[in-house]
């Protein structure tokens, strides 16, 4: 999962404030314990200092030092079973007075092997959440609020469906993708401005989200601009930032690029862009465009390549109608 630096940060920070409760829990249980009966301090006293002992009568060595390890293990384990039955009498568990770790599945590492661990991915989910939210209004913005009635049913000339046939269609296209589900690997969301590709490609992001991928959301003269700052850096901590976010950028399982074309084009933009959509296509991760240009309009500012790569690998889903936010001005 190509979670940010500072998402998988704040998950790990998260982690190691609740396993420091879970150990602080533990302790507190053990001395109630030993406070409320004596004996188990007791033993607990004599069980510690059972490695001392065993260190001391295997340097002794001599005839008899073998007898003298069994010995102190049939002794440890009488007290070990003198200590579960007194816990047993007094209504707890021989397990309340271990050190176990918060999550048994990674003994508290966050990690099983290469694998993240369910324990860190939960919190890694829920802090990109956050990050998205600060970006969108994910509490609003999902498939089930989305507003067909803002989309005419009339068929203009030239047209082969109307402006609600086609965004129901492609509603539709993206709640599979969403889901996972649709044939289509990326999309290429083009229309005028204010007919819903921001709303939905923003659906999308929490619902991938929400499913524990890594998601990155931006506008394109933002990802640009760090892809420039890559390059440009003055100092070294700045174009270390800059690759760390250009790096998420071409490694997240969901790149959102919102408003291509609302960035100033430069030949820097048209090289970022390329490795970009071509980088990622490589990699097999999935690209959702959104932009207010089409096709003809892609292949004259950003050059052949680019266009091609869209045209050939990329679903593109027209958006047509009236502007809705002009509507919601009118009061509709």
């Amino acid at each position: 999962m190509g979670y940010s630096g500072a998402v998988l940060a704040r998950a790990r920070a998260r982690l190691e404030e609740r396993q420091a409760a879970h150990r602080r829990e533990q302790a507190a249980l053990r001395a109630k314990i030993c406070r409320l009966v004596p004996r188990i301090a007791e033993l607990e006293r004599a069980l510690s200092g059972t490695a001392a002992r065993l260190v001391s009568v295997s340097l002794k060595g001599g005839p008899d030092r073998a007898a003298a390890v069994e010995a102190l293990r049939q002794e440890n384990l009488a007290r070990q079973r003198e200590e579960a039955d007194l816990l047993r009498a007094h209504g707890w568990a021989p397990e309340d007075m271990a050190e176990t770790p918060l999550c048994p599945l990674c003994g508290d590492t966050g990690w099983r092997g290469a694998q993240m661990c369910d324990c860190l991915a939960a919190l890694c989910r829920e802090e990109q959440a956050k990050e998205l939210s600060s970006l969108l209004d994910l509490g609003g913005q999902t498939f089930d609020t989305f507003r067909l009635d803002y989309y005419s049913r009339t068929i203009e000339p030239g047209m082969t469906r109307s402006p609600r046939q086609n965004m129901s269609f492609i509603l539709g296209i993206c709640r599979d993708y969403a889901a996972g589900t649709a044939s289509a690997k990326d999309l290429f969301l083009n229309g005028g401005p204010g007919l819903g590709k921001t709303f939905l490609s923003a659906c999308i992001a929490g619902e991938v989200s929400r499913r524990g991928q890594s998601v990155v959301y931006d506008s394109a003269p933002t990802v640009f601009t760090r892809f420039e700052a890559r390059k440009f850096a003055r100092d070294w901590s700045q174009a270390q930032a800059a690759e760390e976010d250009t790096q998420r950028y071409l490694s997240c399982d969901l790149l959102i690029l919102d408003d291509l074309g609302s960035e100033f084009t430069s030949p820097l933009v048209q090289a970022a862009l390329y490795e970009l959509v071509n980088g990622r296509l490589a990699a097999g991760r999935r690209t959702v465009i959104s932009s207010n240009l089409n096709l003809e309009q892609i292949r004259a500012r950003y050059g052949a390549p680019i266009a091609s790569r869209l045209e050939g690998s990329y679903l593109s889903l027209p958006f047509f109608g009236e502007d809705i936010r002009l509507q919601k001005k009118r009061g509709v």
